[in-house]
């Protein structure tokens, strides 16, 4: 399964997913960028007895698929743009029209980023732009992103696959790095659903690409096989960052894991200035 993305849709954040080639979305997400409701799980079932028809073609049009959440990968529903076009019609909400133009643009990018890859890069740029991220924090993330879909392609060709072991992996160099597992370092920052990586400062991002990198060398070396093999692996390739991480708190008295939050830090200096 791919790694789950986001879009925004005036300010809302939706997630989707690659799947059988196109994006499926969470249908809550739809949901909650549609109305305001506490409860979407509770709406959809409203809506769908209220649309026989809907109803009926139900599982035609939605799927269950793994979605990252902050508890891990869920299953979720999800439905491909043909399917979020069916179900936002028995939406009566005012940002109906915009959402399905909104939709269409979102499914026009991906036929645009399969026959040029160099767009998906572009766009995600653009999106952490879009939130209020610095150029400099942007180039970090960037890289980051590229060398973690390097480690993943090794991963591939190693014999580890998609999902839950992809997450176990990646919990070991995060575990050698910092200290913690991805779960224990979004409680520290008060995260949720959130990216973590999208809400690391600039130190905090370059262990993790430190770490992720140094894996990747390893597992290039050493030719690991199966899950085990690549646990040891990433647990050495992590403890490479770990050591800098330590040698950089003994010299500078700081602890690298920080609650902070590149953006929200970055949005109060702008306050402080302006």
């Amino acid at each position: 399964m791919e790694e789950t993305k986001m879009a925004l849709f005036k300010g809302k954040e939706i997630r989707k997913i690659i799947y059988k080639g196109e994006w499926w979305f969470v249908v809550e997400d739809i949901v909650l960028a549609l109305i305001e409701s506490k409860d979407p799980k509770q709406y959809i079932q409203k809506m769908k007895s209220r649309d026989p028809e809907l109803s009926k073609g139900w599982v035609q049009i939605v799927h269950t698929l793994e979605i990252d959440t902050a508890g891990g990968k869920q299953k979720i529903l999800c439905a491909n743009t043909e399917g979020i076009f069916r179900i936002i019609q028995s939406i009566p909400s005012p940002k109906a029209e915009p959402f399905k133009r909104w939709l269409a643009k979102v499914g026009y990018e991906r036929v645009k980023e399969i026959e040029d890859p160099e767009l998906a890069t572009k766009r995600t740029r653009m999106l952490y732009k879009l939130k209020g991220y610095p150029d400099s924090w942007i180039e970090k993330r960037m890289r980051g992103i590229e060398i973690r879909e390097t480690l993943t392609d090794e991963w591939q060709k190693h014999g580890i696959k998609k999902g839950r072991e992809y997450e176990i992996l990646t919990a070991e160099i995060s575990k050698a790095t910092f200290g913690l597992t991805p779960s224990e370092y979004k409680k520290v920052k008060g995260l949720k659903r959130e990216n973590l990586r999208d809400h690391m400062v600039d130190l905090e991002l370059i262990f993790s690409m430190l770490g992720e990198a140094a894996t990747t060398e390893i597992t290039r070396e050493e030719d690991p096989i199966g899950l085990k093999e690549n646990k040891k692996v990433a647990k050495r390739g992590g403890g490479v960052a770990g050591i800098a991480r330590k040698k950089m708190e003994e010299e500078t008295g700081k602890k690298v894991v920080s609650k902070k939050n590149y953006l929200l830090k970055n949005r109060d200096n702008n306050k402080l200035s302006g």
